[in-house]
């Protein structure tokens, strides 16, 4: 009985990790200068794919999955003119956690202008998961952030939907400590919005772009409402200094290479630098 008891405060205590990432500019580079980490989270070695001014980054998670219980926490700052790219090797997956919460908190400051572009691969949250996601995203007066989120409500490819569990999201962005965007979703599994028109409308996979920039402005507005997307419902809205692009859909692949070509569409005119995919994209 004891080591059943025993086995149960583990599956409730979960995975505890933390990553702390900060990048510099360092003359003509972007340097990261600064990794703390514990439990199962951690980055590979700097790449510079596209030369020494902007540094790319791999975030791992060895476990591959998070499970009820585990708490993961991100937080990393890109200094006064540095530029960053951050992306994930695979999906993330939420299990499924006999009610459990699992969290996942990330927290991206940007210093006056520098460049952020959060690009992970999709998360798939399980049949029966529950899962808390919270992002903070906090900006310079002049910097420059790209960042998506695709999400996935069950095993799409399996043909599994989100029928039990709870998913809870917060994500808000604030420039000079003035709140640009909030955004909060509460989706309990089976839960009518899944279904109805002003939700999800029966499709499994959502996902969302966020561009701040005081350079975005009518002409890329057009530019990237004229990216095709065969197939799901897309949408892009320009409010000042931000834009922000929607897919609803039941491919997560598609979200994806929806979400890429308009990354593609706004990066020389907000970074001035050309678009390079991440290799890890490509294996």
């Amino acid at each position: 009985m004891n080591n059943v008891v025993a086995i149960a405060d583990c599956m409730r205590s979960g995975w505890k990790a933390r990553l702390e990432l900060e990048f510099a500019r360092r003359e003509q580079a972007t340097i990261l200068v600064r990794r703390k980490h514990s439990g199962p989270l951690c980055i590979q070695r700097p790449l510079y794919p596209e030369g020494k001014a902007v540094c790319h980054g791999i975030v791992l998670h060895p476990p591959g999955g998070i499970a009820g219980g585990d708490e993961l926490e991100v937080e990393i700052k890109i200094g006064s003119g540095a530029h960053a790219l951050l992306t994930m090797p695979s999906a993330t997956k939420w299990y499924r956690s006999d009610a459990y919460p699992a969290r996942q908190k990330l927290v991206l400051r940007v210093d006056h202008g520098a460049v952020m572009e959060w690009l992970p691969q999709e998360s798939i949250v399980f049949d029966g998961a529950h899962a808390e996601m919270s992002n903070r995203i906090e900006l310079a007066r002049d910097a420059v952030f790209v960042g998506w989120d695709v999400l996935c409500l069950g095993r799409t490819a399996r043909g599994e939907t989100f029928t039990r569990g709870m998913l809870r999201m917060h994500t808000e962005l604030r420039r000079e400590g003035k709140l640009v965007w909030l955004e909060r979703a509460v989706i309990p599994g089976a839960s009518p919005l899944l279904h109805t028109a002003a939700g999800l409308a029966g499709h499994g996979v959502v996902g969302i772009l966020l561009a701040a920039s005081d350079r975005l402005d009518a002409d890329l507005l057009v530019a990237c409402r004229e990216v095709g997307l065969a197939g799901g419902r897309s949408g892009v809205t320009l409010l000042p200094g931000l834009l922000v692009a929607r897919y609803l859909g039941d491919s997560a692949e598609q979200a994806r290479d929806y979400f890429t070509k308009i990354w593609h569409a706004l990066r020389m005119p907000l970074t001035q630098t050309a678009p390079m995919v991440p290799r890890i994209w490509n294996t």
